[in-house]
């Protein structure tokens, strides 16, 4: 992502284009809303291939750690302070 791209209107953008095609396409009838919130990290180009290998991995990945407790231990992998209160929609 560019640098000029502001992460908040980017992930809008997505979000929006991507309800329209997931509730129009008749693909994924389960398919109701994307959630409120949303987390962004960056990473280096030098972890792309990681980055790729976690996402083809990602479905069997949370059948061991879920998404919660995943984002959790990144955050203070990366010491980025939270509120947990904050963190999860309940």
């Amino acid at each position: 992502m560019h640098s000029s791209i502001g992460l908040a209107d980017f992930v809008k953008e997505i979000k929006t284009a991507s309800n329209t095609w997931m509730t129009n396409s008749g693909n994924f009838p389960a398919f109701e809303s994307w959630a409120e919130g949303y987390c962004g990290l960056s990473y280096s180009n030098k972890d792309k291939a990681m980055i790729v290998d976690y996402i083809k991995n990602q479905k069997e990945h949370h059948r061991v750690t879920s998404f919660e407790d995943e984002l959790r231990s990144l955050l203070i992998e990366h010491g980025i302070e939270f509120d947990e209160k904050y963190l999860f929609d309940d």
